[in-house]
C-alpha cells in the first residue's frame, strides 16, 4: 500500500465518521456503530473479528497489533488508520458485537406482551448469542474484566440499555399482577444477568463444549418462580 492510498483511506475514514455522526445524531449506540460499521466496509470489520479471535486466544496483553493485522489479513499500518491502539480496538470490537445484540433483542421483545415471555427470549438470545462466538465469550468475561479502566466506561455506555430491557419486563409484570408487587426491579435484575453471566463463565471454562442455550429456560424458570406473585 503506497502513501497515496493510505491518506485517501484516511480521508474516507473520517468522511464516513463525519457523515454518520451528522446525519443521526439521536440513534441509538447500536443504530450508530452498525451504520458506521456498514460504511466502513469489510475490511472494518475483519479487523473486528481479528482482534477477538487474537485476544481470545493469547489474551489482551499478550496480544500484538501485528497479531490482529495478520489475522485479519492486513497491514499493520492499515489498523491505525481505525483505531489509535489496542485499547480502542478491544472496546470497539467488544461494543460492536453487543450493540449488535441488542438491537436483535429490541425488535425481537417488542413483538412479545407476556413479561415472563420477554425475559425468557432475552436470556435465550443472550446465551445463543455467546454460543455462536465463543471467541466473544472469553474476551466478554475473561479480557474486558480484567480491568475497571475498560469495564466501567462499557458498564456505563452499554449494559445500562441490557438492564433496562430486563427492568422494563419487571415493571410491567408487577403491572400485570404477574410478579411480586415488593419485588424490588433493580435487585430482579441484577439477579437475571448475574444468572446468566455465570452460565456463560462456566461454559467457558468448560471443555466438554455443550450447547450454552439449553439451560436458557431451566435458569429462567428458576428466576421467574422468584419474581412470581403467589
Amino acid at each position: 500500500m503506497n502513501g497515496h492510498s493510505v491518506g485517501n483511506e484516511r480521508q474516507s475514514g473520517v468522511r464516513v465518521k463525519s457523515i454518520v455522526r451528522k446525519t443521526s445524531p439521536k440513534k441509538r449506540p447500536a443504530e450508530r456503530v452498525s451504520a458506521r460499521t456498514r460504511a466502513l466496509g469489510d475490511k472494518y470489520q475483519r479487523i473486528l473479528d481479528g482482534a477477538v479471535a487474537v485476544f481470545a486466544e493469547k489474551g489482551f496483553h499478550g496480544s500484538r497489533i501485528s497479531d490482529v493485522a495478520e489475522r485479519a489479513a492486513v497491514a499493520d499500518g492499515t489498523i491505525y488508520l481505525y483505531f489509535r491502539n489496542k485499547e480502542e480496538l478491544l472496546m470497539t470490537a467488544i461494543s460492536t458485537a453487543f450493540d449488535a445484540f441488542m438491537s436483535r433483542a429490541r425488535t425481537e421483545l417488542e413483538t412479545i406482551s407476556s413479561p415472563p415471555e420477554k425475559l425468557r427470549r432475552l436470556a435465550q438470545l443472550h446465551l445463543e448469542s455467546f454460543h455462536a462466538n465463543r471467541n466473544l465469550a472469553v474476551v466478554f468475561q475473561m479480557e474486558l474484566r480484567q480491568s475497571a479502566r475498560f469495564l466501567a466506561p462499557f458498564s456505563h455506555d452499554h449494559m445500562v440499555e441490557y438492564f433496562g430491557l430486563v427492568r422494563a419486563a419487571i415493571r410491567e409484570g408487577q403491572a400485570q399482577g404477574i410478579f411480586r408487587a415488593e419485588l424490588r426491579e433493580k435487585i430482579a435484575a441484577n439477579c437475571f444477568f448475574g444468572a446468566l453471566d455465570e452460565m456463560v463463565t462456566s461454559w467457558v471454562l468448560d471443555e466438554t463444549n455443550y450447547h450454552l442455550a439449553d439451560v436458557a429456560d431451566p435458569v429462567t424458570d428458576i428466576l421467574l418462580n422468584g419474581f412470581a406473585k403467589k
